[in-house]
């Protein structure tokens, strides 16, 4: 049996320990296609998993990785074959599927996307699940019929995962983007994305309860959800759109009625990246690999091994990281 490294969390006495272990091959779940994983990413469900949240993560021990990037090393699925460079993300994968922490996983062949042309394997993973989600967001956006001449474009969170890289696709695509921040320093990150102009959240904000606002937005990608999002449904202009994929700043949306859907046409259109189906992903990852491809893709990028990996997930934790982490395994 072929022996791997893999982080691996346990819960013991009630508490839960990150350990790094070695593991065999057999010991992997169910599934068609067995990728030998080069790369992963580090998001705040990975680092969720790690301290044993059991909304994201309810078998222990467990493997945490939501995103993986590798070449397949055994496949029963005629679609792949051994050597074929490979992505893997959503699904169960690093939720209750052992993930991309680990030099292997084994993962049914539906979660599977074979490498576009144009993307590396280390440039899917900065891309990773925050990426794609943005991909997806502008992909809505886009094909509702929102174009570059119809005005600014509003994106909430914009210097958070999706909100970074949806600047940095729509700024691609010829729109002007306006950036909602927390500061000098967000403010500078987000214009050196690619935004237009920047302005508060306290700016972005509307509490007066009015059914309607003026007319402001072409469009807007909202990643936060609750007062924010209700205030750009209400400011949208004629026909506009606007894509949800969070609710770290609430769930509800006070202030809103039908009267935006039905006296000025807008759309509402919710992102579920995790599950989206597998031709979505191939259309999205193409054009995350060819016309969306930033030039400031590697901005902001850290790279560790598999020793480094929990330090990490420990800054995340502790509010300490900046950037975004890449896990390169041997």
């Amino acid at each position: 049996m072929e022996k791997f490294r893999a982080v691996r969390i346990f819960e013991e006495d009630g508490k839960f320990v990150k350990k790094l272990v070695e593991r065999d091959i057999a010991e992997l779940p169910e599934g068609e296609v067995l990728i030998k994983v080069k790369y992963s990413s580090l998001n705040y469900k990975d680092a969720l998993s790690c301290i044993g949240n059991k909304g994201i993560t309810r078998k222990f021990p467990h493997t945490p990785g939501i995103d993986a990037a590798g070449i397949v090393a055994d496949s029963k699925s005629e679609e792949f074959k051994k050597g074929d460079e490979v992505l893997a993300i959503g699904y169960d994968l690093g939720m209750n599927t052992d993930g991309g922490f680990g030099e292997y996983i084994r993962v049914p062949a539906d979660w599977v996307v074979k490498r576009p042309e144009k993307l590396s394997l280390k440039e899917a993973m900065i891309y990773g699940t925050a990426g794609y989600t943005a991909g997806q967001s502008v992909y809505e956006l886009v094909t509702s019929g929102v174009k570059p001449e119809d005005g600014e474009v509003l994106i909430s969170g914009a210097t958070g995962g999706v909100g970074s890289h949806s600047v940095r696709f729509l700024s691609k695509l010829g729109y002007d983007v306006v950036a909602v921040v927390n500061g000098e320093t967000e403010e500078n990150t987000a214009l050196a994305m690619g935004a237009k102009r920047v302005i508060s959240r306290e700016e972005a904000l509307d509490n007066s309860g009015k059914a309607l606002l003026s007319q402001k937005w072409a469009g807007a990608i909202d990643t936060v959800g609750g007062a924010t999002l209700s205030t750009m449904v209400r400011s949208i202009k004629f026909g506009g759109a606007v894509t949800t994929c969070g609710n770290v700043t609430g769930a509800e949306m006070p202030g809103i009625t039908v009267f935006p859907f039905i006296l000025r046409a807008v759309k509402l259109i919710g992102i579920a990246s995790a599950y989206s189906s597998k031709e979505r992903r191939r259309i999205v990852w193409e054009k995350l690999a060819d016309e969306w491809k930033s030039d400031k893709l590697q901005m902001g990028i850290k790279e560790v091994g598999i020793d480094g990996i929990l330090q990490e997930v420990d800054n995340m934790l502790d509010a300490k990281l900046v950037g975004r982490v890449i896990l390169a395994h041997e």
